[in-house]
């Protein structure tokens, strides 16, 4: 009966264990595809990303997964530190078995989706240090064996959850560095078990919760950089278990408890900086014997400090600074003696405070851990003690802003860990001494604002490691020493003024090339402001005011494109104000005063700003913005000049008028005998020089085929140079059998001829004149761009890197375009509405620095903001370019700086397909335009022509990938949102500017040379 019973066993396993095998094998294939799917979202669709997630392993070998025994489904999927870059998809709720989600630092953007509600056996959650966006999904709550959730360093918005109240097993919530908002729900108090919280560096508000102070196992409580206010809570001291708290920077208010030593027995972190409490010292922390980290600074606290923190034998950093402590009195810093004895203090920090007293000696007792020392803006006095050079493991030493008197003691050459000294604003004497040779590392030198005399010591050069040298405010004299400078090619910021120094600036300041700041005002220096200075591209202030230099303002500081502050005043300067001034887009702050300057003021640029210049002092200036109230600068006319020399010339009147009566009969009789018309000239508009026909003939070699660089409606371009002119010129000759040639001739010299702005083609003259045949002729000379046309850079790609248009080049020739129309539209008396903005009339210098030229069509309106009809045409008198016309002209609708705004969009767009608006592919159903809007932002990559990314090599995926592709969404936006249909819905070009340079600001550079965007 048994073995029938047995056998019968086995027959009903027999037929069950397929079904069995088979929900199993179904099971693990639903893990399988949920994982491939997410593959996809993970990394974009990238193959080379996990390549090990294939077939020829099974998937829980997978790296970074982890399955369960028993069932072969997955329990852990922990994949960390890649770039990829994607989101997190829907089939993540197929992996039912889940317990632990570790998705930290691998580039996530887009929302948490909700079907991570569907894992009910998730414990752990963590997605820290991504790009997530949007709300924490309420599908959590789903989640109820949930313990651990990170989500920090993420941009989520929305509220705190007030739901995660409910969530009764967790152990530990980080949601600190995102965008959170609203107050802290007091339901979190609920959480029993919660032993962990992190909600740093929100945008919270409101007081801190008392229902906190319920959560009796915690043991981190992380609140800081959010705005929250009142009173720290009361039973907030209940809380015996904690660890760590920190509220730094926020808004509280209150003050301290008396007995922190019985609400905190295990405290090791306690940080309440950047707040608004007040009240003593709690001397009850120092029988916190496990204490290692303590920031009371920058509240307004205030008091003696007690002398018994030296019981904290585990204390490591310990910050006091911004209070009101010490009384002003001679012992004030007898505290110090007992902080000695902790010998882990690393970081001591008493600065901005009112400490009084002499320095004592005992400060070389604090150990050699001792990394970090702030004592500065106090009112300690006496002399720098011998014993600090025993510190010998301070990074940084700072006591600035005391009164300490004598010299700088040699020890602190000892010092050789030193990377920042602050030693300003004291009663220090003496030379610097031979000390500094010892400090190589030493990045930061400030000893402005003592009584130091002598030379700046050449030794200094051994400090190559420098990048802020300020000696400022001392009774420094002698040279400045050559060759010192040559060795500090990092140096950034230089601050040498008011003192006594004499002799030229040195040449070797132009081997600087990182410098941003140099101020050497208010000195004794001589000598002509050196040329060298023109490789100091990155200099932002330069201040020499207070000097004796001499000779011309140098033309060179226009290149100084960084400029936002010059001011050479109260020097010997002569000579007229460069016209390349102009140029310095972002100098504010401009001040020429009482110098020997004579001649036109500029009007563009800085000029343009009454509050941003000063030229008081120089008594022959003329010109300028009406505000100025200079005289009008006269030029004498050739009548009045010949009148002044009538009484000069009478001895020899009859025989030059002879004379000049004669040769001018032979030279008319020449010339009529030979061609119809005498050829006339012009003048070049940035000089005296004048040019014929026959020189522009000479020039392009009789207008050579060779010669030829372009051809467009009104004629051809051709390439050229002048004997007297040291760089090449373009000559634009007009085909006068075109219809509109001629009015297109005269609109350009015009328009051109007013206009002076560093991203417009420089006109140099307009020739009226006959040919050799005794024809009409009429050409407008231009600086050569040597780079060509961005329709040359865009499309006549003949696989050269000279040829290949790189995102950042990109966005600053936009920008150099945009600063033009913001010139044509806002900065000129006359509105200029170019009426053909497309890249072939943008082009490009050796720097590729954009020029906008063929002013050809070009409309001058009175009035930026009442245009007259007389002002403006109807566009049927426009011949802009198809596909880059305006939709209202078509219409009939007037010409309008809005006109330019659409092509402008356009010109964006087409530098990020490279395709024309009139390529075949495009159709009255589908424009250039169009196709952008449609891609914008999931298909911006399938649209993008792939030269924009060759600097950033294979890697388009993860963070920086991410980074490039919103910068490329950005771009594209800024073009659609130019060429909106209606006139008014298009964005402002001052917007456009604003929008391109945080794009600029935010695009990486992979390799040196190819990080080739310009600063502004």
């Amino acid at each position: 009966m048994m073995s029938l019973l047995c056998f019968a066993a086995s027959q009903v396993l027999v037929y069950y264990m397929p079904s069995v095998t088979f929900a199993l094998s179904l099971s693990s294939e639903t893990d399988k595809l949920a994982l491939l799917a997410l593959k996809e979202k993970l990394t974009n669709g990238v193959q080379d990303s996990l390549p090990s997630w294939n077939e020829s392993l099974h998937f829980c070998e997978w790296p970074g997964v982890t399955c369960g025994h028993r069932h072969m489904r997955v329990t852990v999927l922990h994949l960390e530190n890649q770039t990829w870059g994607g989101t997190l998809g829907p089939s993540l709720g197929n992996l039912t078995f889940l317990k632990v989600l570790t998705l930290s630092n691998v580039g996530l953007h887009g929302k948490i989706p909700e079907q991570v509600g569907r894992l009910k056996r998730l414990q752990i959650l963590d997605l820290r240090k991504n790009n997530l966006e949007g709300e924490i999904p309420i599908e959590l709550t789903n989640c109820t064996n949930i313990k651990k959730i990170y989500l920090p360093y993420n941009q989520l918005t929305g509220r705190v959850p007030t739901w995660l109240g409910s969530m009764m097993q967790l152990t530990t919530l980080f949601l600190g560095r995102n965008n959170l908002v609203g107050s802290i729900p007091s339901s979190l108090g609920n959480i029993s078990s919660l032993q962990n919280l992190s909600l740093v560096d929100n945008c919270l508000k409101g007081s801190i919760p008392y229902s906190l102070g319920r959560l009796s196992c915690l043991k981190l409580l992380n609140l800081g950089s959010n705005n929250l206010s009142g009173e720290i809570p009361h039973s907030l001291y209940n809380l015996s278990n904690i660890q760590k708290v920190s509220l730094v920077q926020n808004e509280l208010s209150g003050s301290l408890p008396s007995n922190m030593n019985f609400a905190f027995p295990d405290l090791q972190l306690f940080f309440i900086g950047t707040n608004q409490i007040t009240g003593t010292f709690p001397s009850s922390i120092s029988n916190l014997t496990n204490l290692k980290e303590f920031d009371l600074s920058w509240n307004a606290f205030n008091g003696p400090i007690p002398l018994t923190l030296g019981q904290l034998n585990k204390l490591e950093y310990f910050h006091i600074g911004g209070n009101h402590f010490g009384s002003g009195g001679a012992h004030d810093l007898e505290f110090l003696s007992s902080l000695t004895n902790c010998t882990r203090l690393s970081i001591l920090y008493f600065g901005t405070n009112n400490f009084s007293g002499e320095l004592p000696d005992l400060i070389g007792n604090f150990s050699t851990q001792l990394s970090f020392l702030n004592m500065g803006f106090n009112q300690i006095y006496g002399v720098i003690p011998e014993t600090i050079g025993q510190l010998v493991g301070l990074a940084y030493l700072n006591i600035g802003n005391n009164s300490l008197e004598g010299t700088i003691p040699c020890s602190i050459g000892k010092l050789n860990n030193l990377v920042r000294l602050v030693l300003e604003e004291n009663k220090l004497v003496g030379n610097i001494s031979t000390f500094i040779s010892n400090l190589t590392i030493l990045s930061e030198l400030y000893l402005s604002g003592n009584n130091l005399e002598g030379c700046i010591p050449s030794n200094i050069r051994y400090c190559i490691k420098l990048q802020i040298l300020s000696i400022s405010y001392n009774k420094l004299s002698g040279v400045i020493p050559n060759q010192t400078f040559i060795y500090l090619e990092d140096l950034i910021d230089i601050y040498l003024e008011n003192n006594s120094l004499t002799g030229p600036i040195p040449l070797e300041f132009g081997n600087m090339k990182h410098i941003s700041i140099l101020y050497l005002n208010s000195n004794k220096l001589s000598g002509e402001i050196p040329k060298d200075l023109a490789s100091c591209y990155t200099l932002v202030e330069l201040k020499l005011e207070g000097n004796n230099f001499h000779g011309g303002i140098p033309s060179f500081l226009g290149s100084l494109r960084s400029l936002e502050l010059l001011d050479i005043s109260n020097n010997n300067l002569s000579g007229t104000i460069p016209l390349e001034l102009e140029n310095l887009t972002l100098l504010n702050n401009l001040n020429l005063s009482f110098n020997h300057l004579y001649g036109e003021v500029p009007i563009g640029g800085v000029f343009s700003n009454i509050s941003s210049i000063s030229l008081t002092g120089n008594k022959n200036l003329c010109g300028g913005i009406p505000q100025l109230k200079l005289p009008a600068c006269v030029r004498v006319s050739s009548k009045k000049h010949k009148r002044s020399l009538k009484s000069k010339l009478i001895p020899i009147s009859v025989i030059s008028g002879v004379l000049i009566s004669f040769i001018a009969f032979i030279v008319v009789h020449f010339f009529t005998r030979n061609f119809k018309r005498l050829p006339s000239v012009s003048s070049f508009q940035n000089g005296n020089s004048r040019v014929t026909y026959g020189e522009l003939h000479v020039a392009t070699n009789g207008f050579s085929p060779s010669n030829l660089i372009g051809a467009g409606s009104f004629g051809s371009v051709y390439k050229g140079s002048l004997p007297n002119f040291e760089r090449s010129i373009a000559v634009k000759v007009l085909n006068l059998e075109t219809r509109g040639a001629t009015k297109s001739f005269m609109a350009e010299c015009k328009t051109l001829g007013k206009m002076k702005h560093r991203n417009l083609v420089k006109i140099l003259t307009c020739c009226s004149s006959v040919d050799y045949k005794g024809e009409d002729f009429k050409a407008i000379v231009f600086e050569f761009m040597p780079n060509g046309s961005l329709e040359k850079l865009l499309h006549d790609n003949e696989g050269s890197d000279n040829h290949i248009l790189h995102l950042q080049q990109s966005v600053d020739i936009a920008l150099d375009v945009a600063h033009a129309l913001d010139y044509l539209h806002n900065d000129t008396e006359q509105v200029v509405v170019h009426c053909d903005i497309k890249p072939s009339n943008v082009l490009l210098d050796k720097d590729l620095l954009a020029h906008l030229g063929d002013f050809g069509l070009a409309r001058l309106i009175h009035g930026a903001t009442e245009h007259s009809s007389k002002d403006q045409f109807s566009s049927s008198a426009i011949k802009g370019t198809l596909g880059y016309v305006p939709p209202e002209y078509g219409a009939g609708s007037q010409v309008s700086p809005q006109g330019d705004i659409y092509s402008y969009g356009i010109l964006i767009l087409e530098m990020l397909t490279g395709k024309r608006p009139t390529d075949n592919m495009f159709s009255e159903s589908l424009t250039l335009l169009e196709l952008c809007k449609k891609k914008i932002p999931e298909g911006i990559l399938e649209i993008v022509n792939s030269q924009l990314l060759l600097p950033f090599g294979e890697d388009r995926t993860g963070i920086v990938g991410n980074q490039i592709r919103m910068c490329l969404v950005k771009f594209a936006r800024i073009g659609v949102a130019c060429s909106e249909e209606f006139p008014t819905h298009r964005m402002p070009i001052k917007d456009v500017i604003v929008k391109l340079n945080e794009i600029k600001s935010k695009l990486p550079c992979f390799e040196e040379n190819n990080c080739v965007h310009r600063k502004a």
